[in-house]
């Protein structure tokens, strides 16, 4: 659901490792400037009351009192209930903080705190690539629309959400949409986030161009070298991201033989689309081979790169005809052909979380 008319607000967080940058929404847009508190401490307890401050400091300077609190924070958690596990990238964070309640008895009112996959995708399902791509098939005259999408954040890790027919899919234990936990493809005894992230991105580079990794440039160099626009190891850069690519591309094919819906990607690494999201298709697309040496499609639907102008112009074409029902003259419609788009995020992952957060606040205080 929109609330881009809405009148109330929601106070919000973006939560990292070294920042907590609050701010507040009303109708879908940020109404106060970003506030950056840090995210360290010597202590638990100095962390949390910087978080307090920060939330603070936008109530006093909110005219009208904010409705809700809602913001992404690192997992494991049970979100559900606001309890914040073992976290690596907040380490003070351990054996259960009960962020949620604290929130409440502080400024007594609700809070909702969520996974930043779950609200990135939800926020693209809302008010971005998700409507884009129906909107584009309503003016090339297809009448399908899609309902589901799998978010994905390629960054410092592997993050994922799932948006089912509108609603965010959460799972019993706060766990679903965890894509960084599936196996990886090409090192079968780690995780695929070995692969698809920064620190991925850096081994492969250092490993082909024969350097230390701490001599290893950040991943928008290694891009800019792929493309052939900064001077070095272009063979290395495009080896790096073609095992990203590799590797992502079969943890999303699993995914999305469950799901079947829009993918979206967003994160630090999606600026990069260009030099790996080609390679990412075109392996959701291989074929497997069957024990009897047959050929056999990776995935049931046809994965289409809709950020390429020919994958896009293909994945809105028309594809149904008229067939005829046994028995009788009359005629219905059929498409053989079955279809995703994978593209990247139309909003910018910062924001997308924003609204997702922001809408999910709302949903919960109309439900």
């Amino acid at each position: 659901m929109r609330y881009s008319n809405d009148d109330r607000i929601v106070m919000t967080l973006d939560a990292g490792g070294t920042n907590f940058v609050f701010s507040a929404m009303q109708a879908e847009k940020e109404i106060i400037d970003p506030i950056r508190i840090s995210a360290r401490g010597e202590k638990l307890e100095q962390v949390l009351k910087n978080m307090i401050d920060g939330f603070a400091e936008v109530k006093s300077l909110l005219k009208d009192q904010a409705l809700a609190i809602s913001f992404a924070f690192p997992g494991p958690a049970d979100y559900e209930n606001g309890i914040i596990g073992d976290l690596q990238n907040l380490p003070l964070f351990k054996g259960g903080v009960a962020l949620k309640a604290m929130l409440e008895n502080e400024f007594k009112v609700p809070t909702f705190i969520n996974n930043d996959g779950d609200l990135f995708a939800y926020g693209e399902a809302i008010a971005g690539l998700l409507p884009r791509v129906n909107q584009l098939l309503l003016e090339s005259g297809v009448e399908k629309q899609y309902r589901n999408l799998l978010g994905l954040t390629f960054g410092t890790g592997f993050g994922g959400g799932i948006v089912q027919d509108g609603s965010l899919f959460f799972g019993d234990n706060s766990a679903g949409g965890e894509i960084n936990r599936m196996r990886n493809f090409l090192y079968p005894d780690t995780s695929v986030e070995d692969s698809v992230s920064i620190r991925g991105i850096k081994r492969v580079f250092a490993e082909e161009a024969g350097v230390d990794l701490e001599m290893v440039p950040e991943p928008r160099e290694i891009y800019e070298m792929a493309k052939g626009n900064l001077l070095g190891d272009q063979h290395a850069a495009i080896k790096a991201f073609k095992e990203f690519a590799v590797v992502a591309a079969d943890a999303i094919a699993d995914a999305i033989t469950m799901i079947d819906g829009i993918v979206v990607i967003g994160g630090g690494l999606a600026g990069a689309h260009q030099v790996f999201l080609g390679k990412l298709v075109e392996e959701l697309n291989k074929d497997l081979t069957t024990l009897d040496n047959e050929p056999l499609s990776r995935l049931e639907i046809s994965a289409y790169n809709i950020e390429d102008p020919e994958g896009l112009q293909s994945f809105l074409k028309n594809t149904s005809y008229q067939v005829r029902v046994p028995f009788s003259d009359q005629r219905v419609p059929f498409d053989p052909v079955k279809k995703i788009g994978v593209g990247v995020s139309e909003l910018g992952t910062s924001e997308a979380v924003a609204i997702g957060a922001y809408t999910f606040a709302l949903d919960q205080l109309n439900s």
